[in-house]
C-alpha cells in the first residue's frame, strides 16, 4: 500500500520538473529572442524625421525682423535653455515615471484600462512620451493596429538610441502647443512673448497643460479651461515633490499677461526688405523655398531697425492719404554698401510690389552722373556754357529740343557750379553732347547704374528708366571718393547646425578718382543753397548734404548722401497718371530731408574729406575771376589741383588776397555751413 501511494506523488514530481524545465527553455529561448530583436532594433536606423524649423530674420542689432513658416512654427533650443520648471511640469503631467521606465509605463497603463472599462470609453490616455515622441516624428494619428503596432517598435528604438535626457530634448522641441507653435521655444514666444528660459514657473505649468488638447487649453481660446489645467499641472508638480503647494499657490494666483494674437502681417516690421532678403537667398546663395521655410536658418540682415521705423513713419507721414500717390526710399551706407532702411510702397497691405527696384525715369537725378564724366574730362566748376533755347542735332539728322523748368534761361553763359544748383537742362543736354553720350553712359555703368542706358542726347535729362536701389549705388560711388560698394542685405546666414552657410563682407572696387568724385560732391551741395532746388529745406538740414532732385511729368525724385549715409528717395503714381507739379511733386525733397535728419540724429555733422590733389580758392561770383580782399560777392571753390583760376579780380581794388571769409556780399549759408564756417 505504501509503494503504490507514492507512484502518483512521483508523477507529479516528474510533471513539475519537466514544466519547470520546459518553462526554464521556453523563458531562456523567449529572454533570447528578446535580446536578439532588441539588438536588431538597435542595429536597425531610425526612420528619418523631419522636423521642420522655422527660420528667423534679425536686424543688424539683434531685433527679429521675422519669421518664416510653413504651417509649423518651430525653434529649436538645448535643453539646458528650457527651465526646469517647465520639464518638471511636462514630465509630472504627462509620464511622471518617465526616468524610470523603457519607453512604456505599464502601471499607468492597467489603470487607464480600468478606468477606461468603469466608464466604457477611453477617458484616460497612459502614452509615455518616448510613445508620444515616436507619434509625432514618424507617424500619422489614425488608431489602426497596425500604426500602434509601429509605435510600440520606434518607441523601442528611440529608448536604445536615445538618453532620457535627449528624448526629453525631442519631446519638448517637437510638441504641439497651439497656434502653429511647435516645441517650447516658439510656444513661449507666441503666448507669453519671451524667449523660453525666461519663463515663470506660472507661465510654464500653463504652457505644460497645453499639448494636451491645445483646442481646449490654450489661453487665448479657453482661459479658465487653462487655468484649471494649471491647477492640475501645479498640484502633480507638488505630489512629485517638484515644488511645494506654497509654490504651487503663488504660481497659481499669479497674473497671466498673454503677448496677444497679432497676426503675422501686422507683426513683421520692413516687410519690402524681408522679400528682399528672401530674394536674395535664393537667387544669390542657391537656397531653396523647403530650406527658408523649413530649415531652422538665422538670417543676419544690414537692417538697422530705428532707421527703418523712422523711414517707414517718414514715409506715411508726408504722403498724401487723398490719393495714390507711391513713394520708394532706401537707405545704405556708402562705405560699405549695407542697406539700412528700405521702404517699398505706402502699404504693404494692399501691394507687396517693391517700387525700390521699380524702374522709373530718374530726370534731372541723373546728371550727376553726366557732370562726373565731365570732371573726369576736363571740365572744372568754372567751365561755362550758354543757357539759351537750343536745338541739339544727332543721329541722321534727327533733333532734339530741350526745356528749361518754366522755360527759365539765363540767356547767358553760367558755370557748372550754377548749372547743377539751378538744374539747367541746356548746360546738362550740352555737357552730354560735347562729351558724346556713349561717355556718359560708360560712366554711369561704371559707378553702378546696370539698366541698359541709350546714347542719345536726352540721356542727360534722365529719360532712361533706373530704380531707386541703382540710384543709390551710383551716388554712394560719388559719396566714397569713386569706390563702388556692392549693395549688401545678408551679413551671414547660418542653419541650424551653426555650420555659416553664407557670409558677406563689403566689396570695394575703384572705379573712379577720390579728386574729380570730391568735386562733385562740393558742386551738389549747392542744390540745398540759396538758389539751389532744394533751399527750401536748407534749414532744416544740419549737416553738410549733397544731392539732386529730378522731375518728370509722372516722377519726383532726391537722391543725396552725407558722408555716412546714402538716400535715394522716389514718389509718383503705379499707373502712369502724371504728377500735380504743386501737390505731389513738391513732397520728395522735404520727405528726404525729413528722414535723413532723423535717421543721423544720434550721429554728429561731418565734412566730406578733401583728397589730396584738391585746391580750394575764393572765387568772385561776378566774374569767376581770383576773389580779392575787396570783392563784395565771393565764394570758396575747390579744383583740381593745377586747374584753378591765377587771374586776380581787379574790378573792386587791388589784387589783395581775401584776409578772412566771404562777407556780406555773399549767399545766404545754410545751417551748416555757419556751423563749420564755409
Amino acid at each position: 500500500m505504501e509503494v503504490n501511494s507514492m507512484v502518483p506523488l512521483q508523477k507529479f514530481l516528474r510533471f513539475t520538473r519537466k514544466f519547470f524545465f520546459f518553462g526554464f527553455v521556453v523563458s531562456v529561448i523567449g529572454s533570447l529572442l528578446i535580446g536578439l530583436l532588441i539588438l536588431y532594433l538597435r542595429s536597425q536606423p531610425l526612420p528619418p524625421s523631419d522636423i521642420e524649423q522655422t527660420t528667423s530674420i534679425y536686424a543688424e542689432d539683434g531685433q527679429l525682423i521675422d519669421r518664416l513658416f510653413g504651417g509649423q512654427n518651430r525653434t529649436v533650443v538645448e535643453l539646458e535653455q528650457i527651465p526646469d520648471h517647465l520639464k518638471q511640469a511636462t514630465i509630472a503631467i504627462e509620464d511622471r515615471h518617465f526616468y524610470n521606465h523603457l519607453g512604456f509605463d505599464f502601471k499607468r497603463l492597467g489603470k487607464a484600462v480600468l478606468v477606461d472599462l468603469q466608464h466604457m470609453a477611453k477617458v484616460q490616455g497612459a502614452s509615455t512620451i518616448s510613445q508620444q515622441l515616436a507619434r509625432n516624428l514618424y507617424l500619422t494619428l489614425d488608431k489602426t493596429w497596425e500604426r500602434k503596432i509601429k509605435e510600440a517598435i520606434l518607441t523601442v528604438q528611440l529608448e536604445l538610441n536615445y538618453s532620457k535626457d535627449q528624448l526629453l530634448d525631442l519631446y519638448l522641441n517637437q510638441i504641439y502647443y497651439g497656434h502653429a507653435a511647435y516645441g517650447a521655444q516658439a510656444a513661449a514666444q507666441t503666448y507669453f512673448g519671451k524667449d523660453v528660459s525666461e519663463l515663470s514657473l506660472a507661465e510654464s505649468a500653463m504652457l505644460a497643460g497645453v499639448p494636451k488638447g491645445p483646442g481646449i487649453y490654450s489661453p487665448y481660446l479657453h482661459l479658465e479651461n487653462a487655468k484649471s489645467r494649471q491647477r492640475s499641472v501645479l498640484n502633480a508638480m507638488v505630489e512629485q515633490e517638484y515644488i511645494t503647494k506654497e509654490e504651487a499657490d503663488l504660481a497659481y494666483a499669479e497674473e497671466i499677461k498673454l503677448v496677444g494674437l497679432v497676426p503675422a502681417s501686422e507683426k513683421v516690421i520692413a516687410p519690402y526688405f524681408r522679400d528682399y532678403i528672401t530674394q536674395v537667398a535664393k537667387k544669390k546663395y542657391g537656397l531653396s523655398d523647403d530650406q527658408l521655410v523649413h530649415g531652422g536658418l538665422k538670417i543676419y540682415t544690414t537692417l538697422d531697425p530705428v532707421m527703418q521705423q523712422k523711414a517707414e513713419e517718414t514715409v506715411a507721414k508726408h504722403i498724401p492719404e487723398d490719393r495714390p500717390l507711391q513713394a520708394a526710399l532706401v537707405a545704405m551706407d556708402p562705405q560699405t554698401g549695407a542697406i539700412r532702411a528700405m521702404v517699398g510702397g505706402r502699404d504693404y497691405k494692399e501691394s507687396q510690389y517693391n517700387r525700390v527696384f521699380a524702374k522709373r525715369q530718374p530726370g534731372s537725378s541723373f546728371k550727376p552722373f553726366v557732370y562726373l564724366a565731365a570732371l573726369e574730362n576736363g571740365f572744372t566748376p568754372m567751365t561755362e556754357f550758354k543757357s539759351e533755347p537750343t536745338v541739339f542735332t544727332y543721329g541722321n539728322g534727327q533733333q532734339y529740343t530741350p526745356k528749361n523748368y518754366g522755360n527759365s534761361y539765363a540767356n547767358d553763359y553760367i558755370t557748372l557750379r550754377t548749372a547743377i544748383a539751378k538744374s539747367d537742362n541746356i548746360y546738362a543736354v550740352k555737357t552730354n553732347m560735347h562729351l558724346g553720350p556713349e561717355q556718359v553712359v560708360e560712366t554711369a555703368n561704371r559707378i553702378g547704374i546696370h539698366s541698359e542706358l541709350q546714347a542719345l542726347p536726352s540721356l542727360a535729362l534722365g529719360t532712361i528708366p533706373v530704380s531707386p536701389m541703382e540710384m543709390a549705388v551710383g551716388y554712394s560711388t560719388i559719396a566714397a571718393q569713386g569706390e563702388k560698394v556692392e549693395p549688401i542685405a545678408i551679413w551671414k546666414i547660418v542653419d541650424q547646425d551653426g555650420n555659416v552657410l553664407a557670409e558677406e563682407k563689403p566689396k570695394k572696387t575703384r572705379v573712379a578718382e577720390a579728386v574729380p568724385t570730391f568735386l562733385l560732391t562740393d558742386l551738389m551741395l549747392s542744390v540745398f543753397e540759396d538758389g539751389g532746388t532744394g533751399y527750401r529745406v536748407a534749414e532744416q538740414l544740419q549737416r553738410p548734404v549733397a544731392g539732386k532732385t529730378g522731375t518728370t511729368d509722372y516722377d519726383a525724385w532726391l537722391v543725396g548722401f552725407t558722408p555716412q549715409l546714402t538716400l535715394s528717395v522716389w514718389m509718383g503714381y503705379d499707373e502712369g497718371t502724371k504728377m500735380d507739379p504743386v501737390d505731389d511733386s513738391r513732397l520728395t525733397v522735404p520727405l528726404w530731408a525729413d528722414f535723413m535728419e532723423q535717421a543721423l540724429t544720434d550721429q554728429p555733422p561731418l565734412l566730406f574729406p578733401t583728397p589730396e590733389g584738391v585746391q580750394s580758392v575764393y572765387i568772385d561770383t561776378q566774374n569767376e575771376k581770383l576773389a580779392s580782399a575787396h570783392c563784395p560777392t565771393q565764394e570758396l571753390v575747390y579744383f583740381a589741383a593745377g586747374t584753378e583760376p591765377l587771374e586776380y579780380c581787379t574790378e573792386h581794388g587791388p589784387a589783395d588776397p581775401p584776409a578772412k571769409s566771404p562777407g556780406e556780399g555773399e549767399k545766404k549759408k545754410p545751417f551748416w555751413k555757419r556751423i563749420f564756417n564755409r
